[in-house]
């Protein structure tokens, strides 16, 4: 019998683009969660569908391990779950029924929740953690399972149902951790490695595992989603990060790493001193990681590379500097263009993130775009038209055209939600034909891609959507 069963809910397959990359990762928050509830004496199990998914496995998995608790903890290190997709979500409502069915309470804590907390309560969900969800998560186990006698109302960041009114009740927030050194290293025996190796080999003839190096990001995209973190960013010692490599060399031997961080190497002295303790111990595993273009400087490069570091990806966004200032990304173009040039130099390959559909942006702006991609020759880009989600100065500016549709079922959708300056099939053509300019496809595919692109560019327009963002 396990205290309590830790699930999350993003299944590769139900994500038609996540299964054709074939980048699984183990869901890296859950682990650290599941650890920290180890430190206080807690007997924990995973039900870990990141690879395998059924509603009866999982019913199975509730009748093996008989939980008295079951608590759904989304990996927010990874980008899937704050894109908040609907089929995630419907996964997250059928876990907490076929928990409830069985009588057992259920905490959730996810960018999801946090954002539509009202929705998880009246689907069954017994308590939402909002924010970081260790300490929180710590003490409602404590008062679930071992009856401190402490009142549920003096646990910062959580919200639930009422008992007497019966209304939503919000506690104050959690303040964030600061010393991130002080946590305890992830609960990796708890999956199944030799799975994930199996999927990585197949697909990619080397295996992969994730690790972070900080929470949060400083900068203030007004497009870009922090529900769990905020405008905080807290690091922890490179040396400690370092070891962690060692660590996992060691013991599951991994081919490369993924630093999940919103943004690694924010600074110069840590990234340096980071590169010294990888080298010093022999730590060193190729990466790949994301970061911003202007802290990708010669130096940091530099530094990078001798850690290990392999591959770059940096939000560009666009190559129109109209769209950047509107975005108040606090970008200049010309720096895109200066730290693919420094990390190309160097060997490591280079994945730019772009963004279409900005309020504001127009095919000439496109167009900018589209020549900067020609101009810097990524290795790869991934490609997204804007996204609105709660809490963001853009969600805000878009909320009053959003209708039924809110979010998208998968990341493969690209469904424009308000009203850009065109219709979301020419989004999709412009995506194919990146993806095909940058992956050098044949010649007469090509031109056929972008003769789809310009003829929809002429009949997917949208009526003067420009005289909506004056704003611009």
């Amino acid at each position: 019998m396990a205290d309590v069963l830790l699930a999350h809910c993003n299944h590769l397959y139900f994500d038609r683009k996540q299964a054709r990359k074939m980048q699984p990762y183990p869901p890296l928050q859950t682990l650290l969660a599941a650890s920290c509830l180890r430190s206080q004496g807690f007997d924990v199990a995973l039900f870990d569908c990141t690879l395998e998914y059924s509603d009866e496995a999982f019913r199975a998995a509730l009748e093996r391990h008989r939980p008295r608790m079951v608590a759904l903890c989304e990996d927010n290190f990874n980008f899937l779950t704050k894109m908040c997709l609907k089929r995630n979500r419907e996964l997250a409502f059928f876990m907490c029924q076929a928990a409830k069915e069985v009588g057992l309470p259920v905490v959730v804590n996810s960018s999801d929740a946090t954002d539509h907390i009202a929705d998880y309560i009246r689907n069954g969900v017994d308590f939402v953690i909002f924010g970081e969800v260790e300490m929180t998560l710590l003490e409602v186990a404590g008062q679930l399972l071992r009856g401190r006698g402490e009142s549920f109302e003096a646990i910062r960041g959580l919200a639930y149902r009422d008992p007497e009114s019966r209304g939503l009740r919000i506690n104050p927030p959690r303040e964030l951790i600061r010393d991130l050194d002080s946590l305890p290293s992830p609960a990796w025996d708890l999956i199944d490695a030799a799975a994930y190796r199996r999927a990585w080999g197949g697909a990619h003839g080397y295996f992969s595992l994730n690790m972070v190096s900080s929470r949060g990001c400083p900068f203030r995209c007004n497009w870009c989603s922090k529900p769990i973190h905020g405008d905080s960013y807290q690091y922890r010692s490179p040396r400690l990060v370092a070891e962690e490599m060692l660590a996992l060399k060691r013991a599951l031997r991994p081919d490369h790493i993924w630093f999940a961080d919103d943004i690694f190497a924010l600074s110069l002295p840590w990234t340096m001193r980071f590169a010294a303790a990888v080298e010093e111990l022999d730590a060193r595993i190729p990466f790949k990681m994301q970061s911003r273009s202007d802290l990708m400087t010669r130096g940091a490069a530099e530094a990078l590379r001798r850690a290990g570091c392999a591959e770059v990806w940096m939000g560009a966004e666009s190559g129109s500097q109209k769209v950047l200032d509107a975005m108040e990304k606090g970008l200049r173009v010309e720096q895109v263009d200066a730290a693919c040039a420094n990390l190309r130099s160097l060997g490591i390959r280079v994945g730019l993130f772009l963004q279409f559909g900005y309020p504001g942006e127009n095919w000439e702006d496109i167009q900018r775009t589209i020549a900067m991609v020609r101009r810097t020759q990524p290795d790869d880009v991934g490609i997204s038209v804007s996204y609105p989600l709660p809490g963001t100065k853009f969600y805000h500016m878009v909320e009053e055209q959003l209708g039924a549709k809110k979010n998208w079922d998968d990341s493969d959708d690209l469904a424009m939600m308000f009203q850009g300056a065109y219709r979301s099939e020419f989004y999709r053509a412009l995506r194919d034909a990146l993806h095909a300019e940058v992956s050098s496809g044949p010649e007469a595919e090509l031109r056929d891609l972008w003769g789809q692109v310009e003829a929809l560019e002429k009949t997917c327009a949208t009526p003067n959507p420009t005289a909506l963002w004056t704003c611009c």
